[in-house]
């Protein structure tokens, strides 16, 4: 199908597209790199009659260092989170998990940004994004303000972003020496979203698990970062009692939707191996 008719804006800085955004209203849609809003609009499921396009925003663009934090542009493309030597160095997740996303085609175009604030539970960015403790800053007409990730995600497509803010800009910490990490996806096919999915980073100390963080993907109405399970980790030795507690924990939390992949107790059982699987793939790399 074809869209309907809409005026097309491409503003060369973020303050002209949080004025086109304030002045547009609710009529307005951001256009990133178009993978989910594209779609919706060939199937009139969304009928925006203003595009705001952010491609040509430079500076939503990179990937640098500022001490012990890592700053994402919100427009950065996955295939640059993973050629990225910043990330490999320093977050070596990210640019791992990011070579899971879809495919080619789409990791040349999807960003980052676009992927966080569609706030789509099925997308990977949410998860992972709380997994590696990550905050957002997001640009308004009051200036910009900081948003943890843990406080990011509200409901299906429901996020912290007003209508006339944007995410501009993804901070995450560094890896502290010794930390691991892992992210296990089930998928049907290339380019599928998960069925279900786990991230994970955690950190041992003589051993034991003095850091843990669990973030689940496609298992509820947002991605959902799984307290009970770290809490099962803590303190312990990694071991097949721990481990089992903590993907028990887990599935506790899980709530997912019924649809192709499977039903509830499938899509459940599944994120409770990923979580298990995470978690092993972690504790290998934090020796």
């Amino acid at each position: 199908m074809i869209p309907p008719a809409f005026d097309y804006h491409a503003p060369r800085t973020v303050g002209e597209a949080v004025a086109l955004l304030g002045s547009l209203g609710s009529e307005a849609k951001l256009l990133a790199g178009g993978h989910s809003l594209l779609p919706m609009m060939k199937l009139r499921f969304a009928q925006p009659a203003h595009l705001i396009d952010l491609n040509r925003i430079d500076s939503l663009r990179g990937i640098r260092e500022d001490g012990a934090t890592i700053r994402i542009g919100a427009m950065t493309v996955e295939n640059d989170l993973i050629t990225s030597p910043v990330l490999q160095a320093r977050v070596p997740l990210l640019p791992e998990a990011a070579a899971l996303i879809a495919d080619p085609q789409v990791r040349n175009r999807g960003t980052i940004g676009g992927d966080i604030a569609h706030g789509d539970p099925a997308n990977d960015h949410p998860a992972l994004s709380l997994a590696l403790d990550a905050s957002f800053v997001i640009a308004g007409p009051n200036g910009e303000r900081t948003v943890k990730a843990d406080d990011f995600f509200l409901g299906l497509y429901v996020t912290a972003l007003a209508e006339d803010e944007i995410l501009v800009e993804i901070r995450v910490p560094a890896f502290a020496p010794k930390t691991g990490w892992g992210y296990e996806k089930l998928k049907r096919k290339t380019g599928d979203w998960a069925t279900a999915g786990a991230a994970v980073v955690l950190r041992l100390d003589a051993g034991r698990v003095s850091y843990a963080r669990i973030g689940l993907t496609n298992v509820g109405p947002t991605a959902l970062r799984a307290t009970d399970a770290e809490a099962a980790l803590l303190g312990r030795a990694l071991d097949d009692a721990s481990i089992d507690a903590a993907a028990a924990a887990a599935m506790a939390i899980c709530d997912p939707a019924e649809d192709l992949r499977g039903d509830r107790e499938y899509k459940t059982a599944m994120a409770g191996q990923m979580v298990r699987r995470a978690i092993r793939a972690a504790a290998a790399r934090a020796q």
